[in-house]
């Protein structure tokens, strides 16, 4: 049976952000995500995830200027360090926040730099990361986007992050694989969900066109669920979609997993 965390920069935000943790709990969720705890204090966000018995599952590194439109600055040359400091600031919180996993954003392709160094500084990058993350008994993962969602990011195929997983060579990274941008840029889903179970380290949701909850769209989800539950994967899966109405108005799909 799946079961799913509430990604809480998507869902609840008729609330303010420290709110949704109450909303996402009494919704009957166990588990939330987000993309970035760096804003609030290590204290205050255990504090909301003990009151309101929830665990954090699922984090990301830091992505450099967010507000400036990057979005990751693992594969940039010339801004190791900047990572490295990156990854030592997700750890704290990571311990802090007893969260499992951790997420990297490979960022945008840099204009004008050689392609193989920006794949080398990407691989060095993962490399340190998985490392320094396996020492702390926290999985690391890397995520695939759509260039619809973000134009120009590096990472955008399953296939491209398996050859990028055979160049790390460290068994602390997999994939984040989220169906919606995958349904996108190469659909197939079941069968590539089912092949590559096994180096699948956390599944997002969100159908198609849209990004709403599932049932919204293109993608039967009562299929790709079943096929995630076959395929013998026990993890989370974050709910990481833009409500169409309010977010309690669309939880009616996930009725038949509770």
């Amino acid at each position: 049976m799946p079961k799913f965390s509430a990604n809480l920069s998507m869902l609840f935000n008729e609330v303010e952000f420290l709110d949704r943790f109450e909303r996402a709990a009494n919704a009957g969720f166990k588990a939330v995500e987000y993309m970035f705890p760096y804003e609030w204090p290590t204290e205050q966000l255990a504090e909301k995830l003990a009151a309101h018995d929830l665990k954090q599952v699922l984090f990301n590194l830091p992505a450099g200027d967010w507000g400036g439109g990057e979005r990751g600055i693992a594969c940039i040359p010339g801004r190791e360090g900047e990572f490295r400091d990156s990854v030592a600031s997700a750890l704290e919180y990571a311990e802090a926040l007893q969260c499992p996993t951790i997420n990297c954003l490979a960022g945008l392709t840099p204009e004008g730099t050689d392609l193989d160094k920006v794949r080398q500084t990407l691989v060095n990058n993962l490399q340190f990361a998985a490392d320094a993350l396996d020492k702390k008994g926290i999985r690391f993962v890397i995520e695939m986007l759509s260039h619809k969602a973000v134009p120009g990011f590096l990472l955008v195929h399953t296939r491209e992050a398996l050859r990028l997983m055979e160049a790390v060579n460290h068994p602390n990274l997999r994939l984040q694989y989220d169906v919606y941008h995958m349904q996108i840029m190469e659909g197939n889903l079941i069968d590539t969900l089912s092949t590559h179970m096994a180096r699948i380290g956390h599944i997002q949701i969100a159908d198609n066109p849209g990004r709403h909850e599932p049932g919204t769209g293109e993608i039967n989800y009562p299929n790709v669920l079943a096929a995630i539950d076959k395929a013998g994967y026990d993890g989370w899966i974050g709910c990481e979609y833009a409500p169409a109405g309010t977010t309690e108005e669309g939880l009616g799909w996930m009725q038949p997993y509770r």
